[in-house]
């Protein structure tokens, strides 16, 4: 390690939420020690968000040793072995060693165990394997710590194997590449995700979901996605055709900005609605992700066939029935390789667009009964509020709504 590794990790160890926990969870025949994510974060110098530890104790001690120290104790994954303490106000997940007594691909059966180096080996990639014990000791079992300083994200062992225990190991390798990854996969790994590909089909959807919006948003995507499309992983996945040069391009606009997962689904894999549908269904999107989708693609469709850009008139008529952002987004994805310029000007010129403020009690106001011409005034009103350059004004608004209930009583 160097010094600012040994730093970084002294500096974490001494947090008081870290001491306590190994404090009384460690002596008396048991050992607890960092491990996972936690370890490989501290050594790459990024953010630990989740602090996993394993220990030797069983979780009914491990309930025990907590409450006796005042943490409080969440049985969380029981079954599993594992139990969320809760100290000076920080989460710590602690999990019994296990050892494998069975698997299906999909989930394991597990056996308690003792032994440190049995449980780095059961899990998944060599850089999530590095354990690290209350005095800074570095444990590594499978040249964990060499893959992670060169950027590798290599299986434990047998690949196939390790697939095999768990099929979602697949979509982990392609997205552990993308997040820490440097160079090509793992050509190892990759043989054995093409070979065992077939295993996705045997996971939730919601696991599959999970795994793919993480990926998504990860730095090197792009360079994921690609492997993944040419070894015939990515159309199982979503369930129909890729667009990943346009996703390739929507990743280099928006480069490191957060955005939502949804919108790069919907970049990599939308072109009308019965896209959104079919992920809806293949991935089991949330209510709010394919409401997303779905709108992304209905702008797709309203802006797609046109011989002349569409004016801004147009474009505002269009936002009102799907919504600017999704205006917004269906232009950027369209705007792939064309005037970006122009589509800036488009999406500026809906950013300028004032509400419309007018609603069903202004309609009834005047004289217009509860029912379904309040809707169709609105309507109308808004029709013309558009096409009129959308004044912002709220009287001059009111015009519109109270010459749309003149034209509806004139027929």
């Amino acid at each position: 390690m160097t010094e600012g590794e040994r730093a970084r990790i002294a500096a974490f160890l001494d947090r008081p939420g870290v001491v306590a926990v190994l404090a009384a969870l460690n002596g008396k025949g048991e050992e607890t020690r960092l491990v996972g994510g936690a370890v490989r974060n501290l050594l790459l110098g990024e953010a630990v968000n989740d602090v996993d530890l394993a220990t030797t104790a069983v979780p009914s001690e491990t309930i025990r040793r907590g409450k006796a120290a005042g943490f409080k104790a969440v049985p969380t994954g029981i079954e599993h072995g594992t139990i969320t303490l809760v100290a000076n106000g920080e989460a710590f997940e602690v999990t019994t060693l296990r050892r494998d007594v069975e698997t299906d691909g999909r989930r394991a059966t597990v056996a308690f165990g003792r032994d440190f180096g049995e449980d780095a080996l059961r899990r998944d990639f060599t850089m999530n394997a590095l354990g690290l014990d209350r005095d800074g000791a570095l444990h590594d079992y499978c040249d964990g710590l060499a893959d992670l300083a060169a950027r590798r994200i290599r299986f434990i062992g047998d690949a196939g194997a390790r697939i095999r225990e768990d099929y979602l190991r697949i979509l982990r390798f392609f997205r552990f590449h993308a997040r820490y990854g440097e160079g090509e996969p793992d050509a190892v790994g990759l043989a054995a995700c093409i070979a065992g590909r077939a295993g996705l089909a045997g996971l939730s959807r919601e696991r599959i979901r999970a795994e793919l919006l993480k990926l998504l948003v990860a730095p090197r995507a792009v360079e994921a996605l690609d492997a993944m499309a040419g070894g015939g992983l990515l159309m199982p996945v979503l369930g129909g055709v890729p667009y990943p040069s346009r996703f390739a391009a929507i990743a280099a606009e928006l480069g490191g900005q957060a955005v939502y997962p949804a919108f790069r689904l919907a970049a990599l894999a939308v072109t009308v609605r019965e896209d959104a549908l079919r992920l809806r269904e293949k991935l089991k999107l949330s209510n709010e992700e394919f409401d997303r989708i779905e709108r992304v693609a209905l702008a797709l469709e309203g802006l797609s066939g046109h011989a002349e850009p569409m004016s801004i008139a147009e474009l505002r008529h269009l936002a009102h029935r799907v919504g600017s952002d999704a205006v917004a987004g269906g232009l950027v994805l369209l705007a792939t390789g064309t005037d970006g310029a122009a589509v800036q000007d488009a999406i500026a010129a809906l950013g300028r667009t004032p509400p419309f403020l007018p609603g069903g009690r202004d309609v009834m106001k005047r004289g217009v009964p509860a029912g379904p011409d309040i809707g169709l005034v609105l309507d109308r009103a808004r029709h013309a509020w558009i096409e009129a350059g959308c004044p912002a004004g709220e009287m001059e608004q009111i015009g519109f709504v109270e010459a749309a209930i003149t034209g509806l009583r004139a027929t």
